[in-house]
């Protein structure tokens, strides 16, 4: 009998969780501001672009894979270099781009007053850049976030994602960290979002 009435609950658990689940599409886009550390460059202004599959498991929490293409870099880099035709020391400054495939997996808390706390891991996938030198090709990072949900669906978002890979060489690039620095020789992305998600669905 204790059997049964277990088995019961069981299922209507499983049930009751089921039921709650939802799943909604939805589109995401907004400007990129990305800067690489310790290279003390200005940041990079551009845009990301994006879908993501929300599945909300409790009234406050929610499970978003997601799929963003986004436009990272840093502009006024610069590199020393020998120039053998004045046969002297040179420095010229560039801007470098470097556009990935972000495939992450975000974490979502929504208060009821429709504000949002966002965090997650992500992989970021070289598509292209023009740097000379390079380390990583790929990039792993950590996302965090907070945002403002409309019960319509729109949403206004903020995030900070920050690389955890070496990406680029100073030997190549002028790093004017590497003497008095602890992380003076590691270069990691740093990327800032700011834009608005919409949720298809109700």
């Amino acid at each position: 009998m204790k059997k049964r009435v277990l088995f019961f609950i069981a299922v209507f658990t499983v049930l009751n969780i089921q039921a709650q689940i939802s799943v909604k599409p939805g589109l995401r886009g907004g400007f990129s501001f990305s800067t690489i550390s310790e290279m003390h460059a200005d940041y990079k202004t551009d845009f990301y672009v994006g879908g993501f599959s929300e599945i909300k498991i409790t009234k406050i929490y929610a499970l978003q894979p997601e799929l963003n293409y986004t436009r990272q870099g840093s502009n006024n880099v610069a590199r020393n270099y020998f120039d053998e035709n004045t046969q002297t020391n040179r420095t010229e400054h560039l801007d470098l781009e470097i556009n990935y495939l972000s495939l992450s997996v975000m974490n979502k808390f929504t208060l009821p007053q429709g504000i949002q706390f966002q965090a997650g891991p992500t992989l970021d996938i070289l598509l292209n850049d023009n740097l000379a030198v390079r380390k990583a090709q790929n990039d792993l990072g950590l996302v965090l976030g907070v945002a403002y949900a409309l019960p319509s669906g729109l949403t206004f978002e903020a995030r900070f994602k920050k690389g955890l890979l070496d990406i680029l060489s100073s030997d190549y690039y002028q790093n004017d960290s590497n003497n008095y620095y602890l992380f003076g020789d590691y270069n990691t992305n740093i990327n800032f979002q700011l834009g608005i998600s919409y949720s298809f669905g109700k």
